[in-house]
């Protein structure tokens, strides 16, 4: 008997019915099954324990003393300009509002926050990522200067924003995309039309990868990038919270099966060579 190709029905199997194969495993199929399944499970347990955990955040020592830091700033600031010229303060304001990856761009985060919302050729009405401009827009210094963060309520939701993102990253450390899908289930009933989607890097991202959309449809023209959602997204939808939680558990699908197979790509041609015999040599 001709052994030379025996391993050919285990690495078929896939192709006949069988729930694993060899190439399920050199590709991470099975893994990233496994580990999407493992997301949904995380996400279910994150939001039913979401309220105590972010509590128990805000109390670590590292937190108190970042808010604690930012309200002195914000309560002995006598000028909109002095508050964002504080680095740590302007750290903690971002972060809670959802920019925390902006924190180093602090020319920009001052020249937005300053803005004159009511022109429409100020800088934070033409940037495309719109949480520049949400961010703008809840504090508008150049109208109401300090008092609309001076207050207790504002201080109050910016600390909570706070230990809810560190919370958050935390969460995205054990199991990479959990907070997106967290923000997506938030904020989806509120998309309107596409513009929306792709103007917030977190919805821009959950949507594109469960639709299987590649990153590189970004350098597009806009219309381009709005028909590849279009066609394949009813953004009605949106409104459907049944749809939302199903298309958040489908993200943390696509996301773990993108990274698995990233991560074993070189890998698994390696292994499908050797076991081949040198075949794919």
């Amino acid at each position: 008997m001709n052994t030379t190709l025996s391993y050919l029905p285990s690495l078929l199997a896939g192709l006949s019915g069988a729930s694993s194969s060899l190439l399920d495993t050199v590709y991470g199929r099975s893994n990233a099954t496994s580990t999407g399944q493992n997301a949904i499970q995380s996400l279910a347990t994150a939001e039913k324990y979401q309220t105590q955990e972010v509590a128990r955040t805000g109390q670590e020592p590292a937190v108190e003393r970042a808010v604690a830091s930012f309200t002195q700033t914000v309560k002995s600031a006598t000028s909109v300009a002095e508050l964002l010229a504080n680095k740590q303060a302007m750290d903690v304001l971002l972060t809670a509002n959802g920019l925390g990856d902006q924190k180093d761009y602090t020319a920009l985060a001052k020249a937005v926050l300053t803005s004159d919302l009511n022109d429409p050729d100020s800088l934070a009405n033409r940037l495309s990522d719109t949480r520049w401009k949400a961010l703008a827009r809840t504090y508008d210094f150049a109208a109401k200067g300090l008092s609309s963060i001076q207050s207790s309520t504002a201080i109050t939701a910016i600390a909570k924003g706070y230990a809810q993102t560190v919370w958050e990253q935390r969460l995205n450390e054990a199991t990479p995309g959990l907070a997106n899908a967290m923000t997506f289930k938030t904020i989806a009933s509120s998309v309107t039309n596409v513009d929306q989607i792709l103007g917030d890097p977190t919805l821009r991202t959950v949507v594109t990868t469960t639709l299987g959309i590649p990153k590189q449809i970004a350098f597009q023209s806009l219309s381009a990038q709005e028909k590849a959602i279009t066609d394949r997204l009813d953004i009605s939808k949106l409104q459907d919270s049944r749809f939302v939680e199903n298309f958040a558990k489908r993200y943390l699908m696509a996301n773990a099966q993108a990274d698995t197979a990233n991560s074993s790509t070189e890998t698994g041609v390696t292994a499908v060579a050797l076991h081949a015999g040198g075949i794919l040599i």
